[in-house]
This record gives C-alpha cells, structure tokens and sequence, in this order.
C-alpha cells in the first residue's frame, strides 16, 4: 500500500481518535486535574488509534504481544510528550484549552505515525 493513502487512512484514524480523546478530556477536566484528564483521555485515544490503525491503515491482522508492547512504549512516549506540550502551552496561554490540545496532539500524532509506520507495523 502505498504512503499516501497510509497517511490519508492514519488522518481518518487520528480524527476518530482524537474525537475520543477530545470528547473525554472535556467530561473529565471538571471533576480532575488537567494533567490526570490529559493522562485518560489520551489512553482512550490510543486504544482506538490502535484498533484502526493496525486492522485498517497498516493492514496488520496477526496477534502479537511484541506489537503491543512496542505500541503501548512508542503511545507511552509519545503521552509524555502531549502532556508535557499541553501543560506548556496551558501556561504560554493563560489556560487557553484549545490551543493546548491542537498543539499537544500535533506533536504526538506525528510521534506515531513515524513510530507505527516504521517500528510497529513495519512488515
């Protein structure tokens, strides 16, 4: 397959996902703190990231706990680098939400979609 309609199924996957991790950040800030919303919010995100991207995107239909393994360690990374992106741009705004969440997802998406292409589901 090739990198173009890779990516073009990764953005339809991201947006899925990302509508997950949005949609849940918004229901959580009120009850916790942001860093501990971002933190949830951005697992369940993952998980549907996960589920489309390796039987949709990459085409991937085998079990393996290495590929869990490597997806939960590049998702683990690539979480520390959203918060931490999140939580800068909090403080750069004046708690501005939006902003902070592009700019925090931007940066973990392209994260991942190196990482799943080229270390995760790599064939």
């Amino acid at each position: 397959m090739s990198i173009n309609k890779q990516i073009i199924r990764f953005s339809f996957a991201g947006v899925s996902a990302v509508g997950v991790d949005f949609l849940s950040y918004y229901l959580l800030i009120d009850y916790i703190s942001y860093d501990l919303a971002k933190t949830i919010s951005f697992i369940f995100g993952a998980v549907v990231a996960y589920l489309i991207n390796k039987f949709w995107t990459f085409e991937k239909y085998d079990f393996s706990y290495q590929e869990i393994i490597m997806f939960a360690t590049l998702y683990m990374i690539s979480l520390g680098a959203n918060v931490l992106v999140n939580k800068l741009v909090l403080q750069l705004t004046d708690n501005i939400i939006l902003i902070a969440f592009l700019c925090a997802t931007a940066t973990s998406a392209s994260m991942n979609f190196i990482g799943q292409k080229w270390w995760v589901f790599k064939r």
